[in-house]
């Protein structure tokens, strides 16, 4: 099973989580030194906990499930405290 393939098995257990808060992601590359870079869909994509939910949901689920992944990264963090950032409605 190629690495793309098990990138996606590890976050398909957690999509139902983010797809709740009308979330989702998306892979956009795994680099040479085993970087996954991903893409923040949905509301995460303007939330400003994305942080939160790369860090301590997708990130774990990933590098537990492939040991190979030497680090997570989103190419569309949004920052904490951006005045754009929305929370999801379930969260206000």
């Amino acid at each position: 099973m190629s690495l793309v393939s098990q990138v996606e098995a590890a976050l398909d257990t957690i999509r139902p989580y983010l797809e709740t808060d009308g979330g989702n992601v998306s892979v956009e590359e795994i680099t040479p030194d085993n970087v996954v870079k991903l893409k923040l869909l949905g509301s995460c994509e303007s939330c400003p906990m994305s942080i939160m939910t790369l860090k301590a949901g997708i990130e774990q689920a990933i590098m537990k499930a492939v040991p190979e992944i030497t680090a997570v990264e989103a190419i569309n963090l949004t920052d904490i405290d951006d005045p754009n950032a929305v929370l999801p409605a379930n969260m206000r």
